[in-house]
């Protein structure tokens, strides 16, 4: 009877940590993610401050940003830097006009 208690009372146990084990991975699992991807972000910024920073002065003005390559400004995009990724972050969040 005690061995079929502690059976019982055991698999409720893990019955009830196991999902709170799966969010901890989850959390790991991400976390791990987030770097890579921000490096990778970092490194494309430096790429194109290095081919379009006429100036040196560690930033884009206007006439430096307006002789980007429409491919580079896609994998800006897509990466999140670009101007376009800006707008359209911030037309989810606007409401219609009426």
């Amino acid at each position: 009877m005690k061995k079929l208690f502690a059976l019982a009372l055991g698999l409720s146990l893990l019955g009830g940590l196991s999902p709170a084990l799966l969010r901890a991975a989850d959390a790991d699992n991400a976390s791990k993610k987030q770097p890579k991807e921000a490096e990778e972000r970092r490194k494309l910024r430096k790429d194109m401050l290095e081919k379009y920073d006429t100036d040196k002065n560690g930033k884009l003005d206007k006439k430096e940003r307006a002789k980007i390559s429409k491919e580079d400004q896609e994998k800006l995009t897509k990466a999140g830097l670009g101007p376009q990724a800006k707008k359209g972050k911030k037309a989810d969040t606007k409401e219609p006009d009426k």
